[in-house]
């Protein structure tokens, strides 16, 4: 997974216009599926969010989705959870403090943005902190619903 989250934010401006493309639809399509079966479907819809997200973004579905406005890097990957820019650990190469072999989640979410045209925008944006309740939802039904 390590390897595709890399290339996802290689691609990040490529990756920024599927999900612009995409994302209305997924919602629109969402909505109406809600308001016609209910709750009934969160299970599965959010076990394809899960599927799609954790295979690109090694995503760990925190509810509460940034991967748009952080240069298709997954914030939730930093071992400390920083959701607003890296620590003051990173490396002089640009990897974690806390995990040597692994590049800094921001390091890769500025390298990201910087090739993506709303994203170079987005990242300077403050992010708060995580909801807790909203683990492991969907952050596609939060849209949709309008949570």
């Amino acid at each position: 997974m390590y390897s595709v989250r890399l290339w996802s934010v290689r691609h990040s401006r490529g990756m920024e216009r599927v999900y612009n493309a995409v994302n209305p639809a997924i919602v629109s399509l969402l909505r109406g599926v809600t308001k016609v079966f209910g709750r009934s479907l969160d299970r599965p819809i959010t076990a394809v969010e899960r599927a799609g997200k954790e295979f690109f973004f090694d995503c760990k579905m925190c509810g509460n989705c940034v991967l748009s406005s952080t240069g298709m890097s997954c914030p939730m990957n930093c071992p400390k959870t920083i959701r607003n820019g890296p620590c003051g650990g990173v490396r002089e190469n640009g990897m974690c403090e806390v995990k040597p072999e692994m590049r800094c989640v921001w390091h890769a979410a500025w390298d990201g943005a910087s090739r993506m045209q709303e994203g170079n925008a987005a990242i300077h944006e403050l992010q708060f902190a995580v909801d807790q309740r909203n683990k492991g939802k969907s952050s596609w039904l939060k849209l949709a619903r309008d949570e």
